[in-house]
């Protein structure tokens, strides 16, 4: 029961804010014989069909493939393709492409003001094991720490980043309209904390 609840949220949080957006596209490319509601049903129920459903982040891509998948698949069926239809695919993709380009950099972007932001020996710690591939051992000796040490550094600094970065996807739902609701102890509990030295 609590994978349909997870996997119920993951369509709602995931791929529902990407409706209309798929909706627009669609109504621009689809040939005239081809109904758009019946199109956009049927996107979101192979989308929602899918086994890997954790693996899916980028939601707007996902969607817009299982649509140029869908289209192509019709345009088989049909035997027919004019010319504009190919052209209409290709920026379809196209643009998937890049959005998956521009959401990539800005999840990057993201990631390093969230790291910019840590104490700094948890920056160090993270950096080093996480950018630089260093072992427990190699950090330890460098910072004249223990391994322990390092160890707890390293922890606190993935919690806080784990922490950091689910505040913002909330915030990015919130701003798509999806509202996640936490509670006010809830938004106290989720301050970060600071790392000790």
């Amino acid at each position: 029961m609590d994978r349909v609840r997870a996997k119920l949220e993951w369509f709602k949080t995931t791929l529902l804010p990407h409706e209309t957006a798929l909706r627009g596209r669609l109504r621009r490319i689809l040939p005239p014989t081809q109904e758009l509601e019946d199109t956009v049903a049927e996107v979101l129920a192979r989308a929602y069909a899918t086994d890997n459903w954790q693996a899916v982040t980028a939601g707007r891509a996902y969607l817009f493939t299982i649509a140029r998948n869908l289209v192509i698949d019709n345009a088989r069926r049909n035997k027919i393709v004019s010319f504009e239809a190919i052209a209409d695919l290709e920026m379809l993709q196209s643009e998937t492409a890049l959005e998956g380009q521009l959401h990539a950099r800005d999840a990057l972007r993201q990631v390093e003001a969230i790291v910019a932001a840590l104490p700094a020996q948890c920056r160090r710690v993270f950096v080093l094991r996480r950018v630089h591939d260093k072992s427990m051992g190699e950090i330890a000796e460098e910072m004249c720490l223990s391994v322990s040490t390092v160890e707890k550094h390293l922890a606190k600094a993935i919690a806080l980043v784990m922490r950091a970065w689910s505040q913002r996807e909330e915030t990015d739902l919130e701003r798509a309209g999806v509202g996640l609701r936490q509670s006010a102890g809830d938004r106290r509990a989720s301050r970060p904390v600071a790392c000790s030295v």
